[in-house]
């Protein structure tokens, strides 16, 4: 297991766009042309990683990169022709309302008979799909809260303190063993899984990409704060019931007691969360800026249509008996309580 503070390593490159990033970062050639980011399917593998590195230099960078990569006008200009591709695709692709009620509607009550993966973990799900999961969001879980937090300075009054308070609950509440970060490492820990910030962006599926690029795009552009409030909404709004039945599933098949702990913890953090971020932040966000009400419903639409298609790769992977992975995990892992 490698230390989780080291810089991630550049990974293999998925297409021409990511390959021409991966030499751009090298210092060993310009970003990709805007004519392949053009023709690039925009939910591909390659769009989406080619994304996803650039978006990563305002995290954490990776080794051997340097940190002023992340200011640099002609990786920045390409960075603006693939975030116009996504945020266009999305709009077209995700956009189902312009009112605020009606979107947090379709997602405030669960159906009876749900179908997705948090079901499937909790009611079928083996080990090894748990592995799997945990690999794919670690992309996710590793840097929780650190896009949302972007938003604060465009903030303020209600919106602000209360998006504030649910992000120091995220932090820890100040103490390092209690991030949320920090506890996902854990659970991964309990799975046999590298902690390592990043170690899993070669194996992810595109849909995956997605959903954290999503984030990464509404949090950096102040234009798309309602968007991104939206996103976070959405997030608090679905993780209790659903991180109550992955608690299930961690204890059905053994994961461990961090992984069981993780997903207590969320049940009842983010029963919370949920009520603060629609009842503070949303409304104190629209109470401020009610021009911003479309926006938050297309972050919330968009939210669901990108965790939709990652349900929908991983449901249909693990159906047919395959790997989600683009390279497995090692089977050899048996967790011993």
């Amino acid at each position: 297991m490698t230390n989780d503070r080291e810089e991630p390593l550049l990974p293999a490159a998925r297409g021409p766009l990511s390959s021409a990033v991966v030499d751009c970062l090298r210092g060993a050639g310009p970003p990709p042309p805007y004519d392949g980011i053009a023709a690039a399917p925009v939910y591909g593998d390659d769009l989406q990683l080619a994304l996803y590195l650039c978006y990563e230099l305002h995290y954490r960078g990776f080794a051997g990169v340097p940190a002023d990569l992340e200011w640099d006008p002609e990786l920045l200009r390409a960075r603006a022709a693939l975030e116009r591709r996504f945020l266009t695709a999305l709009r077209a692709d995700a956009h189902r309302h312009d009112e605020v009620d009606e979107a947090f509607a379709g997602i405030l009550v669960e159906p009876v008979d749900g179908t997705g993966v948090s079901h499937f973990l909790r009611d079928s799900g083996e080990l090894w799909h748990v592995r799997e999961y945990a690999a794919q969001r670690s992309l996710y879980h590793l840097k929780e809260a650190d896009p949302h937090a972007w938003v604060l300075p465009r903030l303020w009054g209600r919106a602000k303190a209360a998006m504030a308070a649910v992000e120091f609950d995220e932090y820890g509440g100040g103490r390092a063993d209690r991030v949320h970060a920090r506890l996902f490492a854990d659970l991964m820990a309990d799975l046999g899984l590298d902690t390592a910030y990043g170690r899993y962006l070669d194996a992810a599926c595109a849909e995956q990409l997605v959903t954290v690029n999503l984030m990464s795009l509404f949090g950096l552009h102040r234009s798309l704060r309602g968007a991104l409030v939206g996103h976070f909404a959405t997030v608090e709004i679905t993780s209790s019931p659903g991180s109550r039945r992955l608690a299930e599933a961690m204890r059905r098949t053994g994961a461990g007691p961090a992984a069981e702990h993780f997903y207590d913890e969320h049940v009842e953090a983010d029963a919370v969360h949920e009520q603060v971020v629609r009842h503070e932040v949303v409304a104190g966000l629209l109470e401020a800026e009610p021009h911003l009400a479309a926006d938050v419903a297309f972050g919330v639409d968009a939210t669901v249509f990108a965790e939709d298609r990652l349900a929908g790769r991983l449901l249909g992977d693990w159906s047919a008996g395959r790997s989600s992975l683009s390279t497995p995990l090692s089977q050899e892992f048996t967790h011993v309580s």
